[in-house]
């Protein structure tokens, strides 16, 4: 399996079309003091949509990008033609660093991962060091993706695990995950527990402790009263059940009906992506950069942006009865670490973590919400580093890699 060094450099004509597109679109008018009530103001809309047609410079978002080492390579699994897969492969000059994936989301891409990179490759005496590996997730940034159906979280943790053991050569590794990351993530510690020593994640969903499940946990549970912390993330939880599931309700369901809109329409594809940065962030204030920096990678994706939701379709069809089930079950083999946002989607109390694993780091963040590679760099290194460190309880899972020098 080749790697060659891969740099972004997006065609000229196609960023005149994208242009031409934003000077010739038609928005829609909005009720009086709406607000987010019922999605992206129109006023957000328009100054966006100004701003990524006469001022933003997709040459300089390249720039920086490309300032992270770039490949690609081809990984194919069985019943699946090949897939380019595009990935950052950050080596630290630290000879014992530990291997870690970084897998994530949607609406998120490769570049979630741009401000954790030079906190986590250095080390030092007090913490250590990690090779980091950031794939574009197949169908997402600059990979492709399969032509036919039966690809879902199960074979992109395939597609990861080829390409950390074969085309990377780390026979052990260990990953972080949110988003769609958390249960992909899962099934690399379900499926290769002997390659996936560890898996940290910014989000859990763990089945909550019953009196047929986990008993023990389930009396602590009850006889612990609620802190206010906890009440808040049930709420945020019941919030985002309510609120703000729309969205997967038509990935899950007809996917190609709104790719069309997507792919066709780049206001469509901002209004679709801000509304979850807005909505899913601690407020966190993105500039109008930053928001045109991310759906532009969507929009000058190799797949097109309608590919990226067609794993929700898949996943929700999944008839492997794991499929239910891996987000909640219990790892054995692998030890597990979780870091908890209060303006994340699914904020459980951290008891029920517990669940999940041999769980050897459960800590809770008094602020940050779903992107926490992107919202709160530090605090999600620092976690990696606490949990992976000398004194942390996945300290030496990779073999003659304890990420020290």
């Amino acid at each position: 399996m080749s790697v060659t060094p891969y740099k972004v450099n997006v065609p000229e004509d196609k960023i005149g079309r994208l242009k031409q597109k934003l000077a010739a679109a038609e928005l829609p008018d909005e009720l009086e003091d709406a607000g987010w009530d019922l999605g992206c103001p129109l006023a957000d809309i328009k100054r966006l949509v100004r701003y990524w047609r006469d001022e933003f410079d997709w040459r300089q978002a390249e720039a920086e990008l490309n300032q992270m080492p770039q490949f690609m390579t081809t990984v194919q699994i069985d019943g699946f033609d090949p897939i380019e897969l595009h990935f950052v492969h950050a080596k630290s000059p630290v000879p014992n660093a530990v291997p870690l994936l970084f897998c994530h989301g949607w609406p998120g891409s490769f570049d979630e991962a741009s401000k954790l990179l030079p906190l986590l490759m250095g080390g030092g005496d007090d913490k250590p060091a990690f090779d980091v590996v950031v794939p574009s997730l197949p169908n997402f940034g600059f990979s492709t993706g399969p032509k036919k159906l039966g690809f879902s979280l199960p074979q992109m943790a395939m597609v990861l695990n080829k390409l950390m053991v074969d085309v990377l050569g780390y026979q052990e590794y260990v990953t972080q995950g949110g988003d769609l990351g958390y249960p992909i993530t899962r099934y690399l510690g379900y499926l290769y527990p002997g390659h996936c020593k560890a898996s940290h994640y910014n989000v859990t969903t763990p089945e909550p402790p019953s009196a047929t499940h986990f008993p023990e946990l389930y009396e602590e549970d009850q006889a612990t009263p609620r802190t206010q912390a906890e009440l808040d993330g049930l709420k945020r939880t019941e919030w985002f059940k309510k609120e703000g599931k729309g969205y997967m309700m038509e990935h899950t369901t007809k996917p190609q009906t709104i790719g069309y809109s997507l792919r066709d329409s780049p206001v469509g594809l901002l209004a679709w992506v801000y509304e979850k940065l807005h909505d899913w962030s601690d407020n966190y204030p993105y500039t109008d950069y930053e928001v045109c920096k991310w759906v532009s990678i969507y929009w000058f994706s190799k797949a097109g942006p309608a590919a990226t939701m067609r794993i929700y379709y898949e996943f929700m069809h999944d008839k492997n009865p794991m499929a239910a089930t891996i987000n909640s079950t219990y790892l054995k083999d692998i030890k597990i670490g979780s870091s908890q946002f209060p303006k994340d989607l699914a904020v459980f109390p951290p008891l029920w973590n517990r669940t999940l694993g041999d769980l050897v780091l459960n800590k809770v963040h008094p602020s940050g919400g779903h992107f926490a590679a992107f919202e709160r760099p530090r605090e999600l290194a620092g976690d990696l580093e606490e949990m992976f460190g000398r004194n942390g309880g996945a300290y030496g899972v990779v073999s003659g890699r304890n990420g020290y020098a």
